[in-house]
Formats: structure tokens, C-alpha cells, sequence
């Protein structure tokens, strides 16, 4: 059990590095900042970008961390 738990922490400290990262440049960490997202697509298809649902199309960090609560 002791390498699940690792792994779990180890998951979670990227996670906090990413939150932290993202703060310190004021950018949502789900678009980085860009506001849209675009899924992933295959060749077959034309992506359709829609609005960042973490940020709600601004890309600020501050929109994020209160819609996030």
C-alpha cells in the first residue's frame, strides 16, 4: 500500500505545483489562460472551440477560484 500512497501524494503535489503555478501568473489552470477550450479530435472532424467552464471564458485565475468552490 505504501507505493499507492505515494503515487497519491505525488499526484497531489503536482496538482498544488499547478494550481500555484497558475496563481502566480493570474491564469485559469484548466485553459491556461486562453479562456476556450478545444477537445480532441480526430481526423475526421473540425474541432469547435467553447468557453473555459472553470473560468467562464475569461481565463483570469480569479474567475476560476470562485466558480471552483
Amino acid at each position: 500500500m505504501g507505493l499507492f500512497s505515494y503515487l497519491s501524494d505525488w499526484k497531489a503535489s503536482l496538482y498544488e505545483k499547478k494550481i500555484a503555478e497558475a496563481q502566480s501568473l493570474g491564469h485559469c489552470p484548466d485553459c491556461n489562460g486562453k479562456g476556450f477550450m478545444i477537445p480532441i479530435v480526430n481526423e475526421y472532424s473540425y474541432p469547435e472551440s467553447f468557453d473555459c467552464p472553470g473560468c467562464i471564458g475569461t481565463g483570469s485565475f480569479t474567475d476560476w477560484s470562485t466558480n471552483s468552490r
